[in-house]
């Protein structure tokens, strides 16, 4: 039987490593960038593996992840899931 992922489990004890990258990515001009949304990015390309990932090679995928990587990501979800942006500006 195939064991499933836990990855929430993780997500507190995750928790400096994901802020570390937030933080890496402020420092890099990405200063709308969150641990929430850097944490779904992770998970979301972590979801797509077939095997079990161990706790350290999620760490790993976190401290590795690229900018241009979580833009991609960004750039995706915001085709799926549109807001009304400009609402707010309509008369």
């Amino acid at each position: 039987m195939k064991e499933k992922q836990q990855f929430e489990v993780w997500r507190q004890d995750l928790e400096p490593a994901i802020l570390s990258k937030v933080d890496e990515f402020h420092f890099l001009g990405y200063d709308r960038a969150t641990a929430e949304e850097v944490w779904e990015c992770v998970v979301y390309q972590l979801r797509k593996e077939k095997g079990f990932i161990h706790l350290h090679a999620f760490v790993n995928r976190i401290l590795t992840l690229k900018p241009q990587t979580y833009m991609t990501w960004l750039t995706i979800n915001s085709y799926k899931n549109p807001e009304d942006w400009f609402g707010e500006y309509e008369s």
